[in-house]
């Protein structure tokens, strides 16, 4: 090799793919787990560590932070580009997982084995496999001398798993200079594949996100003894307007990023999506139905209920927490309906709330994402979609940086991917991690 190499040179990656799969391995065997209680949160700082030491290994220059309170590790390095006038590419990840239960697990979730063809762990997917990749990818950069045709800043983040209170939005906030000149951004829950006909693969690259609003409903009674007869019950009113709100189906609203989709997987597969009967049609997408079907319309879930003290006491105050997801534009009407929904006895409040995100599905880095697939599966096809949860990006996003899903995996035909992210026996295919170090290895040289 020589000392210095430009970005279209031919590579050896080999190393890098072996590296991305061994490194993965080793970061799901950190506990990362984020409870959303700072009390009980286990803390990024050893991943950091872990991260930080292996990129120090191979010459980067790196920054250590702890974003807002002890133990929330970040780690950011920046690797200087052909050009440096051009906006620089954000690649970013999160260090921190979602709790898992070991009695639920075929092995034990931070264990990080390879085993049957996969590495296994939480995390796996959600997202220790692109932070694998993406630090074997890094590391290649530097260690083989490969200058990237713009500043590449990798990131390497805390909380994102409960919002990114002490991750990437205190980090926005705080440190904004970390991300000085970034344009464009990639991250997690896009670029994998899906089967949709006669072995034709479609990649799925993440171009929007809807909202997200968690809130606080209370209703308010009369307190008394729970053996007599009483009209004025927080309880049963507070019940009631769950039940109203858990089983509304908000109206049909279609975004560019899902009216793209589903024209691609019609122009792919014949399928017709008739509006009148939207969502019968997009249940016929198999496993990824979950996810597009949750962006077609607004939605409000209950998921927590606090009421009561005692058995024979009825309380004067009943509350529940919603996680509402609203689509780009739509939250003053969502706010609207709510109100005619829950009525006026129904008090609420917004605990969290975090912005959508979207983009458009063109320009030079989408015409770069779409040639680092198809270099690697020739006849693929690559597609925007919108996502129904949240990622980073809503933070980096008020930066004016322009974010996309892309973190590249091709995957077996009858794999259900969606539902491993926060789900038991996460994995990743090892064919999978490998394929994706070559496609983002390609990507950002030439991006």
């Amino acid at each position: 090799m020589t000392q210095q190499q430009s970005a279209d040179q031919p590579h050896d990656t080999s190393l890098a793919e072996e590296e991305s799969v061994s490194l993965t391995s080793e970061l799901i065997r950190i506990d990362t787990t984020n409870t959303g209680d700072p009390a009980t949160v286990v803390g990024e700082r050893v991943a950091a560590e872990y991260v930080a030491e292996k990129l120090t290994d191979v010459g980067y220059d790196i920054t250590y932070v702890e974003s807002g309170a002890k133990g929330r590790g970040n780690v950011i390095v920046r690797l200087e580009g052909a050009d440096s006038s051009r906006g620089a590419l954000l690649v970013h990840g999160h260090l921190d997982v979602v709790p898992a239960d070991p009695s639920e697990w075929s092995v034990h979730p931070f264990s990080g084995a390879v085993q049957d063809d996969y590495v296994w762990g939480r995390g796996a997917v959600d997202m220790k496999d692109m932070l694998g990749m993406t630090l074997a990818t890094a590391r290649r950069f530097k260690r083989d001398g490969i200058v990237p045709p713009r500043d590449l800043i990798f990131a390497f983040l805390a909380d994102e798993e409960a919002a990114g209170t002490y991750g990437s939005q205190w980090l926005v906030e705080n440190r904004p200079e970390l991300f000085e000149g970034a344009t464009e951004a990639i991250s997690e829950v896009g670029g994998f594949s899906i089967t949709v006909k006669d072995g034709v693969r479609a990649y799925m690259i993440e171009t929007a996100e809807k909202g997200i609003a968690w809130m606080r409903l209370r209703v308010r009674g009369r307190a008394g003894h729970g053996s007599m007869v009483h009209e004025d019950n927080a309880v049963t009113k507070l019940t009631q307007a769950v039940a109203k709100l858990g089983t509304h189906k908000f109206p049909l609203v279609l975004t560019d990023s899902v009216r793209e989709f589903l024209a691609a997987i019609t122009e792919l597969t014949g399928m017709e999506f008739d509006e009148e009967d939207l969502d019968g049609s997009v249940a016929k997408l198999g496993a990824v139905a979950r996810v597009v079907g949750a962006t077609i319309r607004d939605t409000a879930n209950p998921t927590m209920l606090t009421a009561g003290y005692k058995a024979n006491v009825i309380p004067s105050v009943a509350e529940a927490v919603v996680d509402c997801r609203v689509l780009p534009g739509r939250q003053a009407a969502f706010e609207r309906e709510l109100d005619e929904l829950l009525g006026p006895d129904v008090e609420r409040e917004w605990i969290s709330t975090l912005p959508p995100v979207e983009t458009t599905f063109d320009g030079a880095l989408v015409d770069a994402m779409t040639a680092s697939i198809t270099a690697e599966d020739p006849g693929a096809k690559t597609m925007p979609y919108m996502l129904s949860g949240g990622t980073d990006a809503k933070a980096f996003h008020t930066l004016g940086i322009r974010c996309f899903g892309f973190a590249p995996l091709r995957l077996p035909a009858d794999l259900d991917f969606t539902a491993l992210f926060h789900g038991v026996d996460e994995r990743v295919p090892v064919d999978a991690l490998k394929f994706g170090t070559r496609v983002l290895d390609r990507f950002l040289r030439n991006s």
